[in-house]
This record gives C-alpha cells, sequence and structure tokens, in this order.
C-alpha cells in the first residue's frame, strides 16, 4: 500500500474522534471521575465530604419541599455538544434515566448541579456553557471559593440568558418546576 493508499475509515476520523477514544478507554482510579470537557480530559479526585454534604443538603430540600416527583442521579454520565460531563447531581424527569447506559443524552434533565472543588474555572464556564448548549433548562452552582449559589436559567444560544446569585445564607428562589426557596445557609 502506498502513502496515498489509506483505509476509507481514516478519511473520516479526526482528532476529536481519536481523543473520544482515548477518553472512553480510561481506567480511572477508583472515586475518580473522567470528564471531556470542551476538548480536554479532566480527572478529579474524590470529592471531600463538605462537598458531598452540599449536595446532600440540596436533594433533601429538593425532595421535601418540591411538590413535583423527580429522580436524582449522582454522577450520571451526560453527553452534550462540548464533551461528555458528569454533575455531581442530576434532577430529572420520572423514569428519565430508566435503561440508559453510563453516558446519554441529556433528554429529561430538568437541573444539573455542581459543587465547586479543584477547578472551579471549569465549573463556572465551560460546564455552563456545556449545559446550556444542551439545552439544560437550569444549572445550580454552589460556588464554595465565591461564597455563593449561582443559578442559570434559560438556556439559549450555547449559554444562558439569565442568572441568579445569592450570597451563602440568603435564600434563592428555585423556579418551577421546583417553585420553592433553596436554603443556602448550610451549603458553604
Amino acid at each position: 500500500m502506498t502513502a496515498a493508499m489509506h483505509d476509507a475509515t481514516d478519511v473520516w476520523r479526526g482528532p476529536e474522534d481519536e481523543l473520544l477514544e482515548a477518553f472512553l478507554a480510561l481506567d480511572t482510579p477508583q472515586g475518580f471521575k473522567a470528564e471531556l470537557i470542551e476538548g480536554e480530559i479532566v480527572v478529579t479526585p474524590p470529592p471531600d465530604g463538605d462537598h458531598e454534604t452540599a449536595i446532600g443538603r440540596i436533594v433533601k430540600q429538593v425532595f421535601q419541599q418540591c411538590t413535583e416527583d423527580f429522580d436524582f442521579g449522582p454522577g450520571k454520565g451526560l453527553v452534550v455538544p462540548s464533551g461528555r460531563f458528569i454533575p455531581d447531581g442530576t434532577f430529572v424527569l420520572p423514569d428519565a434515566m430508566a435503561g440508559k447506559g453510563s453516558w446519554s443524552t441529556p433528554d429529561g434533565v430538568v437541573m444539573t448541579v455542581e459543587v465547586t472543588s479543584t477547578n472551579p474555572a471549569k465549573d463556572r464556564g465551560a460546564k455552563r456553557r456545556g449545559y446550556a448548549a444542551a439545552g439544560i433548562p437550569l444549572y445550580l452552582l454552589v460556588d464554595r471559593k465565591a461564597g455563593q449559589v449561582v443559578l442559570h436559567s434559560h438556556p439559549e444560544g450555547g449559554d444562558y440568558t439569565a442568572t441568579t446569585s445569592v450570597p451563602f445564607g440568603d435564600p434563592l428562589l428555585l423556579p418551577k418546576p421546583f417553585g420553592f426557596e433553596l436554603a443556602t445557609d448550610r451549603l458553604g
């Protein structure tokens, strides 16, 4: 075979395909999570106790105060236009995750939740844009470094068009379908 001749499948393969294959073949250590964020493989160590406590407190409030029925997924892999993200938490319509594999499109996702840890810039920027581009209605960010809770809503054109932030301690109104004030005093 000459240099000009090659397998037809090589013609359609680009660097993005090779990166995705490498990403999907990763064998991360137990407890670590690997994400593909805007063309970069990001491996994150297991979260600390304050991180997990914040997630638990949000989930508890949603299930105690919300009149709508949701399922919750901690660590559900989502395929979004700019990569493969694993939110700290995902609220979905009932049964939206049932029968799905490790990675799925965000059909039925109502809100993703992130709590900042080792790389807050990714949560504030790349993940915000990725969730918006995927059409996820709400993105809740507990920004421990900034001391605030931020709610992004109304995805349009690859970003959210509305943002509400409150310092830890002030309540944050979660709009419908949640429809209650989230207590933030114990999230930081």
